[in-house]
């Protein structure tokens, strides 16, 4: 082994007791420099009695604004409102994919893009110029103060409402359960309803530029007056007459002023002969059956949004009332036409349906619902009956529109002066009688001279094959 590796004993010895030595001087150096344990302590207590510098308290927010009144204890259900208006006007715009549809399922094959290319203008152009002019046109403040309760200028809806303006308009007593905004969405979804009901009137001849212009005037300009006169506190508000979601204001309406175009435009070409009504069959009741089933889906935004609030008891109550009457209105119609046809016809099933959920619009939060139910099964009668009448007087309109809304229209606005009570019957007719003459005198004189002007009618060899093909270049099915 070599000893050059090996260490000596005395050496570990030495080095043992030199660390020993260290470390005890180290120890006793430092107990010299610790403070004795009295003044420990009271550093302690130096230290817990000093506050912490505080930080600014954040200033609350101003009172009668957007973020004071969120702060406060009406914030949850306000948020509530706000929401169930916002859906409601969600579920109304899945009417118009209804509409469009019904009216292209009852018409045939040729003119399907036709119809459904005037529904997305409609829907696009009312909601605008429902914007641009209409919406503070239909709800421009008191009447005697702001306005005279007959006609009210509108103005662009940014004008009236600045964004700071629409933040703290929550909190005012005109906007107590949701916001300016959801006002707005709501009710621009029900202002091209008007001219749906005119495009399904007129459908299968309707020149598309005449028609374009047309409902474009009547809903930016003709709807928001007349809907004015009840839901903006005009002179049939001031009367006391009654249309909780507008079996006149908005059904009765478009179904006359439907009717008028009517009767400018004429009938289809074929449709009556000189020997007899000659049946123009649609070409597909499937989608016709799915356009009626998301009207009905949309009813329940329709009435339902129309309540202007959350609260439980009454929504629940429209819904009630709305379902039963749509549900009624199908039975009526489909055996009133198995009576009358001969066979069960599902056409007017279909539209008896709509026809009942049209005639409780106006009286939906009044009516009780088992009366609901009556007025539904009284609007599917009507409405087989309306159509045969029609169909006898030669004014032919392929979806039934004039008949499911400006016939059963009229009758849910009596019906509310009939079963609702302390509403007066004569104050009911004479709101529904408004809006029926204001909607066909206006439309026949609107329509009259754009006919003069550019013709509302396509030529008989345009009719003939198709106006898929005449007025877009393509047909909707390419089998």
């Amino acid at each position: 082994m070599n000893k050059r590796h090996l260490i000596h004993p005395k050496a570990l010895m030495v080095a043992a007791i030199a660390f020993a030595a260290f470390s005890l001087n180290s120890t006793l150096q430092a107990q010299d420099a610790a403070p004795p344990p009295e003044v420990v302590v009271e550093q302690v207590e130096q230290v817990v009695e000093t506050p912490a510098a505080a930080e600014p308290a954040e200033a609350p927010p101003a009172e009668g604004t957007y973020e004071a009144f969120m702060a406060g204890p009406d914030a949850a259900s306000f948020t509530v409102n706000n929401l169930w208006i916002l859906i409601s006007a969600a579920l109304v715009f899945i009417m118009h994919l209804g509409f469009c549809s019904v009216e292209s399922g009852l018409c045939q094959k040729k003119n399907t893009v036709n119809i459904i290319f005037k529904n997305v203008f409609i829907v696009c152009m009312g909601a605008v110029t429902y914007m641009l002019w209409g919406f503070n046109a239909m709800y421009p403040g008191e009447m005697g103060t702001a306005w005279n309760g007959f006609f009210a200028v509108g103005s662009p809806l940014m004008n009236g409402f600045a964004d700071e303006a629409s933040r703290t308009a929550a909190v005012t007593s005109e906007y107590a359960n949701y916001t300016v905004w959801a006002d707005f969405i709501f009710q621009a979804m029900f202002a091209a309803t008007a001219a749906t009901i005119v495009s399904g009137a007129v459908a299968e001849r309707v020149k598309l530029s005449s028609f374009m212009i047309y409902a474009t005037i009547l809903v930016m300009f003709v709807y928001p007056m007349t809907g004015s006169w009840k839901w903006g506190t005009g002179w049939l508000d001031a009367k006391g007459f009654y249309d909780f979601a507008g079996s006149s204001v908005v059904h009765a309406f478009g179904g006359f002023a439907a009717l008028a175009a009517v009767l400018i435009l004429g009938p289809r070409k074929g449709k009556y002969t000189a020997e007899g009504l000659k049946p123009i069959l649609p070409h597909n009741l499937p989608l016709a059956n799915i356009g009626v089933f998301a009207l009905f889906i949309g009813w329940f935004g329709f009435n339902g949004g129309s309540v202007l609030s959350a609260d439980p008891e009454a929504v629940s109550r429209v819904f009630v009332t709305t379902a039963m009457a749509g549900f009624a209105g199908g039975l009526a119609a489909i055996f009133t036409s198995w009576i009358v046809l001969k066979k069960p016809d599902l056409s007017m099933g279909l539209n008896g349906m709509l026809a009942g959920l049209v005639g409780i619009t106006a009286g939906a939060d009044v009516i009780a619902p088992w009366q609901s139910v009556l007025v539904g099964l009284i609007a599917g009668i009507l409405v087989v009956l309306s159509v045969i009448f029609f169909d006898k007087l030669k004014i032919d309109d392929p979806v039934g529109a004039v008949s499911v809304h400006g016939v059963c229209g009229v009758w849910g606005t009596l019906a509310v002066g009939i079963f609702a009570a302390e509403k007066s019957f004569g104050t009911q007719l004479l709101g529904a009688a408004s809006y029926c003459i204001a909607a066909f005198v206006i439309s026949f004189i609107l329509f009259y001279i754009i006919k003069l002007i550019m013709g509302v009618r396509v030529d008989e060899q345009e009719e003939a094959e198709g106006l898929d093909v005449a007025e877009h270049g393509s047909p909707a099915y390419h089998d």
